[in-house]
This record gives C-alpha cells, structure tokens and sequence, in this order.
C-alpha cells in the first residue's frame, strides 16, 4: 500500500479523528472511559504527530512523541484503523516515529499500552521493543503494560 507519512499539529483535524477511533474502540475494550493514567497527551505536551494517508489522501494511521518530564521520549496514540491492519501502516508510523526520536538524541524510546490490547503487545515485541516495569504515571497502573527499544 502507497503511504504518505505527514507531520501534522497533534490537534489537525484528521490526527483528531483517528485520535477520536482510537479512544472509542479502548472504551469498547476496556469496558468504560477511565482506562489511561497520567497526563492525557494534548498539542502542548505531543509536539511531533504523524498522519499516515493513502494515496488518495485518506487518514489511516496515526502516532507520536511526548517528551517525557524525567528525560526521554514516549510514543503516544499510535493507531490505525482496524479494517487497514495488517497492511505495514503501524509499522511504517513506528519507524518514521523511531527516526524522529534518533534525530532528537533520543537513546531508548517508551511507550505504554494496555493489558487489553494484546494484538499491540504482539505488535511492538515483534518490531524489537521489550518489556519493562511501568514507568512514571503507569507505576502500579492495573492495565498498563509498558515496553522500550534501545535506538541505534
């Protein structure tokens, strides 16, 4: 599939909407709308967010960096729409996102997803990442599941 990756505000109006899916199908999954810990990513605190679009324009995917209060980079709202999965969309974003964070000195990249996403789990063990203790805001987090990849 044809993909253009585009830096977009973390509040464009296609980054919301993607955003708005992927919120919608964790109500569905986590069975009500509490399920994220911490400071919720907002265009303040996620200054680089990608839009992946198909060759026509349409916004599939999405995902970010929020720098994070003790030194480093976390990913934020990676998502892509469940009738396009399975296409490299999610992996495309991922490597796009990881060659931003480089580009920053960033030496190892964080990200928490959630004990009700295993197809995530699956997804960020298979592109390198493993899994760590939760950090920061996730610490005792009951559905957090966080992971890291050191960059090269």
């Amino acid at each position: 599939m044809q993909l253009t990756l585009d830096r977009v505000p973390f509040d464009a109006p296609d980054a919301e909407a993607l955003r708005n899916a992927q919120q919608a199908e964790l109500h569905v999954r986590y069975g009500s709308e509490d399920h994220e810990p911490g400071e919720p990513p907002t265009a303040d605190n996620v200054p680089f967010f990608l839009v992946a679009r198909t060759a026509d324009g349409t916004a599939v995917g999405c995902g970010g960096l929020r720098p994070l209060s003790a030194g480093g980079l976390e990913i934020k709202r990676m998502f892509v729409l469940p009738a396009l999965r399975g296409q490299g969309i999610a992996t495309a974003i991922l490597r796009r996102i990881e060659e931003e964070a480089r580009a920053l000195g960033c030496r190892e990249l964080l990200l928490e997803t959630g004990t009700e996403q295993p197809d995530a789990m699956r997804f960020y063990e298979r592109e390198g990442y493993r899994r760590i203790p939760n950090f920061g805001s996730y610490a005792g987090g009951v559905h957090s599941v966080c992971f890291a990849r050191t960059l090269a």
